[in-house]
């Protein structure tokens, strides 16, 4: 079998012994990278960024690429749960994320999709 590149990070987790305290990056930090900045324009938009798996991992090894790191967070936003249950995420410029359909009754809860998991 082969050994895991990450397994000091993966022992860390454990609470197990580890030679040193591991680093990683959440995806937040990497988004500032320049590699990280074209891979978006690259996809069109941050939506159609995470909708592409290829492009998504791409992003997501690109600070291991960079930096001497243990592991980094798999690439992928959070909204884009609700955006799969039917409320039809959007980004407003200079706005940040918005919801064609919001919540705003109870009503509105039955008309939810489950997610394709």
């Amino acid at each position: 079998m082969t050994a895991l590149k990450n397994g000091t990070f993966l022992r860390a987790l454990l609470k197990q012994p580890v030679e040193y305290t591991p680093i990683w990056m959440m995806r937040q930090a990497g988004r500032y990278l320049p590699e990280c900045k074209a891979m978006r324009a690259r996809a069109g938009s941050f939506l159609d960024l995470c909708k592409n798996t290829e492009l998504a991992t791409e992003v997501t090894i690109q600070p291991l690429d960079r930096f001497d790191l243990d592991a980094a967070i798999l690439f992928f936003d959070i909204l884009t749960v609700p955006d799969a249950m039917g409320l039809g995420l959007y980004f407003a410029e200079g706005d940040g994320p918005k919801f064609e359909r919001a919540l705003q009754h109870e009503a509105a809860l039955a008309k939810l999709q489950a997610p394709d998991v």
